[in-house]
């Protein structure tokens, strides 16, 4: 039996269904507010306006839950391969083996890049973002491949192909950047250990795959997968709500991901932490520093919009950064200077009672670090992971037989009607 709520607006009264998801979630159907009442809400931020109903990822902030197709993300960062958490997203179940075979091959197969857009990549300035570049690189493989058609198989390749050449070219993109020879994927190894082996090998000093690094990747994606209706998620659903193509979609995606508030966080750690070692200060000093409302200084990589208390993936990007930096010991004062940031912040009631903690951006930063990983690559190294979320967000809006194109409303605040002035009585 369907629930509704009363609202009285200007002494009339009215009713709204409430919809109710299946963890319990409640939110109030007002579909129909305009056209009843004159209405319209205003929530700027879109904190309290859900966008639409999904099957694909369910997350409480104030628990601290994440979960893919009702999976804990912390069993699939366990005992799943990101190959297979991209599989699961898109397509709503864990593959069977015959179709994980049948999705590698396709990943295989599609995982070359038309030599053609190497010039593209030659074209660019050499101090252009990498994000800048695969945002336009994604886009451009419309003009390469041909036209999605809206059927099942058609889909599966067009997905295929994304997920594949986006590895590919994000490691070109690296190479061409430092005047490298291009290296191409190959058959004979995963998903991770392909992308790594085309960013790192070259013809004088051939890269060895360290299946713990490969792990690691592995884990770091599947914690980026999805998010629900995050600010680069919901750029993809409105974008393409217009009935764009997937790549245009997914561009948008990668553009709204760029932003330093989003997928830019963990560059901003480490740049932090460069920071804070050229200015030779202690981490207790830092501390205090973040502790004061007048200073400018922000801790970036502590805290989130959603989460109110530890935030599930950093629980996992924690325990995968300590073994990442303890198996290689790496000396690094930058990854020092982390360490120290966190023992002193978790320790610290000030945090604790704002729910500061450390973040997904704070510890993926590190581990990326220590993989060898540029800096300005370390928000693509995010789109990478998100690219599945992305993928199946659109793919079910695109199925939703309550489609309607993204037309948000507005409350106007600007001059009332007036007459024009003719230029020459402007004065």
């Amino acid at each position: 039996m369907t629930e509704y709520v009363k609202m009285i607006i200007e002494g009339k009264e009215y009713e709204f269904p409430v919809v109710i998801g299946t963890e319990g979630e409640r939110g109030i159907d007002i579909t129909t507010l305009r056209q009843k009442t004159g209405y319209i809400t205003l929530d700027p931020g879109f904190g309290n306006t859900g966008s639409c109903e999904s099957k694909i990822t369910f997350m409480d902030g104030e628990k601290g839950i994440l979960r893919y197709r009702g999976i804990p993300v912390e069993d699939l960062a366990e005992h799943s391969t990101f190959k297979e958490t991209a599989f699961l997203l898109i397509n709503g179940v864990l593959p069977t083996r015959a179709q994980l075979n049948r999705f590698s091959v396709l990943l295989n197969d599609h995982s070359l890049v038309h030599e053609d857009m190497q010039i593209f990549y030659q074209n660019f300035p050499r101090a252009s973002h990498p994000m800048g570049i695969l945002s336009s690189m994604v886009n451009a493989l419309r003009s390469f491949y041909p036209v999605l058609q809206m059927i099942e198989e058609e889909i599966n390749i067009t997905v295929t192909r994304l997920l594949s050449k986006i590895r590919t070219m994000a490691a070109m993109s690296y190479k061409i950047s430092r005047g490298h020879k291009v290296v191409y994927p190959r058959p004979d190894l995963s998903y991770c250990g392909n992308f790594l082996n085309m960013m790192f090998d070259t013809p004088v000093r051939p890269y060895e795959i360290d299946e713990d690094v490969v792990n690691a990747l592995s884990v770091l994606w599947i914690l980026h997968a999805d998010h629900e209706q995050n600010c680069s998620t919901s750029a993809v659903r409105v974008v393409g709500s217009g009935r764009v193509n997937l790549y245009a979609s997914i561009s948008a995606g990668i553009a709204a991901l760029w932003g330093p508030l989003h997928g830019g966080a963990n560059q901003k750690v480490i740049e932090m932490l460069k920071m804070i070692h050229q200015g030779g200060e202690n981490v207790k000093k830092i501390i205090e520093r973040a502790k004061d409302k007048n200073d400018p200084f922000r801790l970036m990589g502590f805290g989130h919009r959603v989460y109110k208390t530890y935030d599930p993936r950093a629980k996992i990007m924690k325990k995968m950064c300590h073994r990442v930096l303890n198996k290689f010991k790496i000396e690094d004062p930058l990854l020092d200077i982390a360490m120290e940031l966190e023992e002193a912040a978790v320790n610290d009631d000030y945090f604790l009672e704002r729910n500061l903690y450390p973040n997904v951006d704070f510890y993926s930063g590190i581990v990326l670090r220590a993989m060898g990983i540029p800096t300005n690559m370390f928000t693509v190294m995010f789109a990478i992971g998100r690219l599945p979320g992305w993928i199946a967000q659109w793919k079910e809006s695109v199925d939703d037989p309550d489609w309607r194109i993204a037309r948000p409303r507005q409350i106007y605040q600007g001059q009332q009607v007036s007459r024009y002035i003719p230029l020459d009585e402007r004065g």
